[in-house]
């Protein structure tokens, strides 16, 4: 059986004249963008450009929405009520979905960022609020979502398409949440050892987490974040890597081969 696999990394996190990450790069190695919004990053003509140059290589968009936290890069956790949450994911979805027209693109997907896509990971009451938030907008969405999380589950009952999801430069905790970022080690470097664990998790769908354990990780989407250090070597490692083992990378919305 021909082992398939999608590569993401999150683009379009600039904002004026403040840029991070090196988008053009990153859009020749991945299989689909998750395009920041404008709440944690992004303003309006980066995300044109990045949906642009998304639309120029074949690459699949998402729409990376997040709380509204321009300072703290949406990592910082925040309590919002139902209206004001269902109100800021459809307003972002809806912006990107008018710049991806004009982009000549569209968008397939929502892949929540930072202390959003956390938060919804574990809390069923906030992950229904975005889950209904999305189908209002567009029930043929799918939505990405930590792999082994229940929101794979609640997305699923709710009729929405989840795509599990594991992240190539993240440490993992035992329970399968992602260490955070806080504490030492939560974000791996080493282009080469980051390319042979998600082998092996494409091989075996497990990863060790930091205490030693090996546990179940079952994704069809792996990320890397743009704006880690090293990101498009990193990229560039995983995607050689799975492709001389004979892995297919293909976009999940879509079935061509990259």
């Amino acid at each position: 059986m021909t082992l398939r696999m999608d590569l993401n990394s999150d683009l379009g996190e600039h904002y004026g004249a403040w840029r991070m990450g090196d988008d053009a790069a990153m859009l020749g190695i991945v299989t689909s963008a998750n395009v920041a919004c404008g709440f944690h990053a992004g303003d309006p003509a980066s995300m044109l450009d990045t949906l642009r140059l998304a639309a120029e290589h074949g690459v699949a968009v998402g729409a990376h929405v997040a709380y509204p936290d321009l300072v703290g890069f949406g990592r910082r956790p925040m309590r919002l009520s139902r209206e004001e949450l269902q109100s800021d994911v459809i307003y972002q979805i809806g912006a990107l979905q008018a710049l991806a027209r004009v982009a000549g693109t569209k968008v397939t997907y929502v892949k929540p960022h930072g202390a959003l896509y956390n938060s919804i990971a574990f809390d069923c009451g906030e992950a229904q609020r975005v889950i209904d938030a999305i189908r209002s907008l567009d029930p043929e969405l799918a939505l990405v979502c930590l792999a082994g999380s229940p929101l794979v589950e609640q997305a699923e009952a709710s009729g929405l398409r989840a795509i599990p999801e594991a992240f190539a430069d993240r440490a993992y905790e035992a329970n399968g949440a992602l260490v955070s970022r806080r504490e030492v080690g939560a974000v791996l470097h080493d282009p080469a050892e980051i390319a042979e664990r998600m082998l092996r998790l494409v091989r075996s769908g497990a990863v060790v987490a930091r205490d030693g354990s090996e546990i179940s990780v079952r994704a069809e989407s792996i990320c890397v974040h743009g704006d880690t250090p090293a990101a498009v070597e990193i990229a560039e490692a995983v995607r050689r890597t799975l492709r001389s083992a004979g892995v297919t990378l293909t976009g999940f919305m879509n079935t061509s081969a990259g």
